[in-house]
């Protein structure tokens, strides 16, 4: 049976892939978004969500916010060095590696996802469906996670509850909206070359329809 989770927060960024200096979000959360955002809730190797539909329960709002990001990271070659050696620099300097970053985000965000998960082969003897559907249901009521689901970017926390009621759509998502080509996920199916994979993304009365990953309506 699908699991709906209703989720909002104050901010959300989902970053398109083909803008690299200025980050700036996708009019609605991704599949992959939604999918990370229930793994934070619960996950486990035996089962693998699958996302359905994301209505969309509040006006589409945009807005500028100037970030300090850091531009480069400390790499494992550099830690192992300075272990063997006792010698080098472990940290990052702010005068050199923090830059100043225009976003492009959203703003009071409201979500309905539904999804449903598959078994892997990774399963045990004693998983089963049911068992699963009892775990989620459980903590999902509890309001329990791993780590805290967030909207894109960390520091975008997200809320969520059970969906008891679909909200209204909003007058202005009513009709049918172009959003053009979002990304669905990343293809791991070959870790020396992982490729993003995306669909033709439609809103119909503030409802996105996620297409199977075996549709041809999902290309790399």
């Amino acid at each position: 049976m699908p699991i709906q989770l209703e989720v909002w927060g104050a901010n959300a960024l989902f970053s398109r892939p083909e803008l690299k200096a200025e980050r700036v979000s996708y009019d609605v959360m991704t599949p992959s978004a939604a999918r990370g955002l229930l793994e934070a809730i619960y996950w486990h190797p035996g089962m693998r969500w699958v996302i359905d539909r994301i209505y969309v329960c509040a006006p589409i709002r945009f807005m500028n916010l100037r970030r300090n990001e850091v531009k480069s990271k400390i790499s494992a070659h550099s830690v192992r060095t300075a272990m063997e050696r006792g010698e080098g620099a472990l940290y990052l300097a702010a005068s050199e590696d923090v830059v100043q970053r225009t976003s492009l985000l959203l703003t009071d965000v409201r979500y309905v996802i539904e999804a449903h998960f598959d078994i892997t082969d990774r399963a045990a003897p004693g998983d089963n469906p049911g068992k699963f559907q009892d775990i989620i249901r459980r903590r999902i009521q509890k309001g329990q996670f791993y780590h805290q689901p967030y909207f894109g970017c960390r520091e975008f926390p997200a809320r969520f509850k059970p969906c008891e009621q679909l909200p209204a759509c909003p007058p202005e998502l009513e009709g049918v909206h172009d959003l053009g080509y979002m990304l669905y996920d990343m293809d791991y199916s070959d870790p020396e070359h992982i490729r993003p994979l995306f669909f033709r993304a439609t809103l119909r009365d503030g409802v996105m329809d996620v297409p199977d990953r075996r549709s041809g309506e999902v290309c790399g």
